[in-house]
């Protein structure tokens, strides 16, 4: 798929599940593929401003959540991810909760520590990571100060 009709598709796709997952408080589509589904509030860093994406999470380690840039496995960074790079507070909404959360990109060791439960919780990110010569970053959301 072109990289045009890829974007346009996913906005689409996004824009409905979210208004499903807000107009029924996250009874339908509050999970996707056996994982939590979470809306995420980034700043946009040529706009400045916000910008929410539906995702899901893999994997929940207390009160820190995962989040996979993977894109489907295209050999772009999502957008969502470029800007939680530039600018690393977010909001997050998952479960009922809102919450100002912290995004930090894994280092490596952090990748390869957790890379077996993403994986685990969803095969398809190895075919992503496959399927592109990018390495697929993970974000570890931790709640603000």
């Amino acid at each position: 798929m072109q990289a045009a009709a890829k974007d346009l598709v996913a906005k689409l796709l996004t824009s409905t599940h979210r208004r499903l997952f807000t107009m029924t408080r996250g009874r339908l589509g509050g999970e996707l593929a056996g994982m939590p589904v979470l809306v995420l509030t980034t700043i946009g860093r040529k706009s400045g401003q916000p910008r929410q994406t539906m995702l899901t999470s893999p994997v929940q380690d207390g009160e820190n959540v995962l989040l996979v840039a993977s894109y489907g496995g295209d050999d772009r960074h999502p957008t969502w991810f470029l800007n939680l790079r530039d600018d690393p507070e977010v909001v997050v909404t998952m479960r009922g909760k809102t919450l100002p959360m912290h995004a930090t990109v894994a280092s490596v060791e952090e990748k390869e520590q957790w890379w077996p439960s993403v994986t685990a919780a969803y095969k398809g990110y190895a075919g992503y990571q496959r399927r592109t010569d990018r390495d697929i970053p993970l974000v570890i959301l931790s709640p603000a100060d």
